[in-house]
């Protein structure tokens, strides 16, 4: 099925947001498990894997519409030093996504295309979840300091 080239040019933009939040996500856990953050490495992985779905959902629509998914292009990956500076990158990824999957909706529904609106709804409703999580975990850096906050992300291994 021929889709609309603007539809699918916000697809792409969409993906590629997703492919390098994939990236982004799967460093950071990367890099909390090397911090012994196992509970929080976990959690980031999983999201990490969200983003990958988002992805294969995205590719299967543009791949629908006749179009050609873009894997080739990365938007800047944001690696923070420290847990707090993690959240506000992963937010800033958020954040833009959210405006994206808005705007994308709009144009969606003005050409009709309702199915490719739906699955940006259903990405953004994704997205506004991880959002409020990030706000509440620098929330609670702030109330509790990095230190005890880190102290409830630590397990010990299993002999």
């Amino acid at each position: 099925m021929k889709g609309d080239a603007e539809v699918i040019e916000f697809l792409n933009e969409q993906l590629t947001a997703e492919l390098t939040a994939i990236n982004q996500y799967f460093l950071h856990a990367k890099m909390q498990e090397n911090f012994g953050w196992t509970k929080l490495a976990k959690y980031t992985r999983h999201e990490s894997i969200d983003e990958m779905k988002h992805a294969e959902t995205l590719t299967d629509r543009i791949l629908f519409l006749d179009g050609l998914p873009n894997y080739q292009r990365l938007f800047h990956v944001r690696v923070g030093q420290t847990v707090q500076e993690m959240f506000e990158a992963d937010r800033q990824v958020e954040v833009e996504a959210i405006d994206r999957l808005k705007r994308g909706i709009v144009v969606m529904r003005a050409k009709n295309d309702v199915t490719s609106a739906n699955i940006f709804e259903s990405i953004l409703a994704d997205e506004e979840h991880h959002i409020d999580y990030l706000d509440t975990q620098l929330e609670l850096l702030e109330k509790l300091g990095e230190a005890l906050y880190l102290a409830q992300l630590i397990e010990q291994p299993e002999s």
